[in-house]
């Protein structure tokens, strides 16, 4: 069991754990990078679950390599990707709405702290209709260092103006559970289903199967 009254503020990551975006992500590399003469499968984007978009290019770039595309066309390219399929297929996970109206009951303050740029928060809020939930919004593109660096939480935190300590985060990858224990926060972890099964994701406080599960300890 959670005990909700430690905590002031949660703080959530957006893909694979408030939108199936991480499907839509490897369509958008998929194509992007057959576009570009770039062989790169579905299983090799296990290796930057994460990541920023653009360290996932440029992490690309120097295992496969292309020629005739800057790194920030491929990037731009791929962020344009995901925006139409999640204008085209984006919906909430299951128990995600249901929990933003259980944690605004609570008053508590919710944040989102992602690696996606902020043209992809605005989409998948706006899609999924659930930007006024968020009492604060932030992305890693105003970071120096992406996850697994705790910069992307702990500047959610001081724009929620709650101490690290006394936020809890949702998140589904390794690379997020570490960004946040680093920040001195406890987390939950909420696999996303189509990874493949990562023992790592054990370090996190909390375990829940889907936000439906952990939705219902608000209750």
């Amino acid at each position: 069991m959670i005990d909700f009254s430690k905590y002031h503020a949660v703080i959530f990551d957006m893909d694979g754990v408030l939108i199936d975006s991480e499907p839509l992500w490897k369509t958008a590399m998929e194509a992007v990078f057959y576009e570009i003469g770039c062989t790169i499968t579905r299983q090799d984007f296990q290796k930057t679950v994460g990541l920023r978009i653009d360290e996932v290019v440029h992490f690309w770039f120097h295992e496969k390599g292309w020629t005739g595309y800057s790194v920030q066309e491929v990037e731009h390219r791929i962020v344009q990707r995901m925006i139409d399929l999640i204008h085209q297929n984006g919906k909430p996970l299951p128990g995600v709405v249901e929990t933003l109206e259980l944690l605004r009951k609570r008053n508590m303050k919710i944040g989102l702290a992602t690696s996606s740029y902020s043209v992809l928060i605005d989409a998948v809020l706006n899609t999924l209709n659930i930007t006024d939930y968020f009492d604060k919004t932030h992305s890693a593109e105003y970071e120096a260092f992406g996850k697994p660096h705790p910069a992307v939480y702990l500047s959610t935190a001081q724009a929620l103006l709650v101490d690290p300590k006394h936020c809890l985060v949702v998140e589904d990858s390794f690379n997020g559970i570490v960004s946040a224990l680093a920040a001195k926060m406890e987390v939950i972890c909420i696999p996303e289903k189509t990874h493949f099964p990562d023992p790592r994701l054990k370090v996190a406080n909390f375990h829940f199967g889907s936000m439906e599960e952990m939705a219902t300890q608000l209750l």
